[in-house]
């Protein structure tokens, strides 16, 4: 199971490393929810969130959890003294503080710009959180930490980005514009205009050519070869004068 849930905590953590730009030191923001469950299950925070995300890692937490925890009273005093371990970050409530979950709400606005984990047992701050893209949630289930599965909010963002959905609106100005400088049609345009393709004579209207009669090839008959008479051996002028 350990090496189940290690191969889970590392593919979950490359999608935000990969798409949201989250980089070492990994910054988990705690409530004091996630630090009850904690000592409940006698988990030591600091040396087990490392070896989880197999990386270095910041626990901080908000003045704002600090201050809920100390109206909470004694049920929840081994919790205020564990997150007052880690470091405190500052908020927009120092003079007058909000609850824990409104806090880390503020904290993680505008597209979590910090690249915070938020680490609560808060299942309804929990819900809010995954209504938000890029968002990396942790808990605690059965005695472990647990990096939560990308939720459907980043996951969508994500394709939207593949797409292109995303570009602004003075970018699409700008490439529309290109196109119509080098006079490249919308692909809309293009599937509906056929191309005029050069076009052959029409079959129907070709005769087909008459095959034109070979002529006999005359011969020109052999002329006759001169015959030379040869005369006889020792015939001679002299002999047909005696005779």
């Amino acid at each position: 199971m350990k090496i189940t849930r290690q191969k889970h905590a590392k593919k979950n953590l490359s999608f935000y490393r990969n798409n949201f730009r989250f980089r070492e030191p990994y910054q988990v923001l705690l409530d004091g929810t996630f630090c009850q469950a904690a000592l409940k299950n006698k988990i030591q925070i600091k040396e087990q969130l490392p070896k989880y995300l197999m990386g270095e890692v910041q626990l901080c937490t908000s003045h704002c959890v600090l201050k809920e925890l100390e109206s909470l009273g004694k049920e929840l005093y081994g919790a205020k003294l564990i997150a007052q371990r880690f470091q405190v970050r500052s908020c927009a409530h120092s003079k007058s503080p909000v609850g824990a979950s409104a806090c880390l709400l503020s904290m993680i606005a505008d597209n979590n710009p910090h690249h915070y984990f938020v680490a609560t047992q808060d299942h309804s701050l929990r819900e809010k959180l995954r209504k938000k893209a890029g968002i990396p949630l942790m808990f605690i289930i059965q005695n472990t930490i647990v990096l939560d599965k990308p939720s459907p909010k980043s996951v969508d963002h994500v394709k939207a980005l593949q797409t292109s959905e995303l570009v602004p609106d003075h970018h699409k100005k700008n490439l529309e514009h290109l196109k119509d400088e080098q006079g490249v049609a919308p692909d809309t345009e293009r599937k509906g205009r056929k191309r005029k393709r050069v076009g052959g004579p029409n079959p129907l209207s070709c005769q087909k050519k008459k095959k034109t009669s070979a002529q006999p090839i005359t011969v020109a008959p052999d002329q006759k070869k001169k015959r030379k008479r040869k005369r006889g051996k020792g015939v001679g002028k002299d002999n047909i004068e005696t005779a």
